[in-house]
């Protein structure tokens, strides 16, 4: 029977020499339930103890719809204030291009403000990647392009990716940059499996990107599965993981990881345990007949 590699311990983003961790934690839940600093801080500890060492935000986390526009961001950096060497253990990434209430927007004008207020907001002078959150389709991407070179000359952003980007857009925005893209960053999980089969991970391959999985549980699905799909996947996934005395969720994690792009999970959760949890998924070992038994599940139909 033919066994997948583990994951390695560390791998590179995308082209650059930046060293991160196989799996991320995200912080778009982080400013919720009145979370203070020192809350706040005990999560990034989970995370850096654990040996997950990539943290990624965004500007527009924390917004309800009416109000906390960057207030996970905010409160990252006081965490990052309080305790000065944190930045040091990590290599931090945040995302931008959303303005409310307007969708989107990657005007240069915007861009650069942006690109700034997430600074000041981090309270650091660099992130060490920086990511256009959502397409804005009435922006250049020449345009972008300049604007996210000029940032990188200037010392502010040390890496460029994209989320949420079509093939066609990525390859665009690509074409421009005098420093090329490093990451990818769209919705995959075993419930999400639209990046397999229509070519943005094939794409993220040829260019040498980094897939980082928002929402690698489904947004929750695979703990309560209530679809025939959704249960058909969860069973395919608890026949390995109890076989390897792991939990669904570390299953899900390594099912991503077993990918040879390299895809990097991103734990949503903002519970120290969970997040710790995740580092399991380094140690789960997959068949290839294991693999496809959970992508022919998720796609409800054989395989050709």
């Amino acid at each position: 029977m033919s066994e997948l590699p583990l994951p390695p311990a560390s791998r590179q983003l995308g082209t650059s020499a930046i060293a991160v961790s196989p799996i991320a934690w995200g912080m778009w839940r982080l400013a919720e339930d009145g979370r203070t600093v020192a809350q706040a801080a005990k999560l990034v500890h989970a995370a850096l103890d654990a040996g997950i060492t990539f943290l990624d935000t965004a500007d527009i986390y924390g917004f309800d719809g009416s109000g906390g526009f960057g207030d996970a961001e905010a409160l990252l950096g006081e965490v990052l204030a309080a305790e000065t060497g944190l930045r040091e253990r990590m290599v931090l990434a945040t995302k931008g291009g959303i303005l409310p209430p307007l969708p989107y927007d990657q005007s240069a004008d915007y861009l650069k403000k942006a690109i700034e207020a997430s600074l000041r907001r981090l309270k650091v002078d660099s992130v060490d990647l920086w990511q256009i959150h959502r397409p804005d389709i009435l922006a250049h991407p020449q345009e972008v392009a300049r604007v996210l070179d000029d940032a990188v000359a200037s010392g502010k952003i040390r890496t460029l990716g994209v989320s949420n980007f079509t093939t066609a857009q990525t390859a665009a925005l690509n074409h421009f940059l005098g420093n090329k893209l490093v990451s990818t960053q769209p919705e995959i999980s075993p419930l999400r499996i639209t990046c397999f089969e229509n070519g943005e991970l094939d794409q993220a391959m040829m260019l040498g990107l980094t897939p980082l999985a928002w929402s690698p549980l489904g947004g929750g699905r695979l703990a309560a599965p209530e679809t025939a799909c959704d249960k058909a996947v969860a069973a395919a996934l608890d026949s390995v993981a109890e076989a390897q005395g792991v939990s669904r969720t570390v299953a899900a994690y390594s099912w991503l990881m077993a990918h040879p792009a390299g895809i990097i999970p991103i734990i949503g959760s903002q519970n120290a345990a969970r997040i710790a949890e995740g580092a399991a998924a380094l140690t789960v070992r997959w068949t290839r007949t294991d693999w496809y038994a959970v992508l022919v599940a998720a796609r409800g139909v054989p395989l050709p």
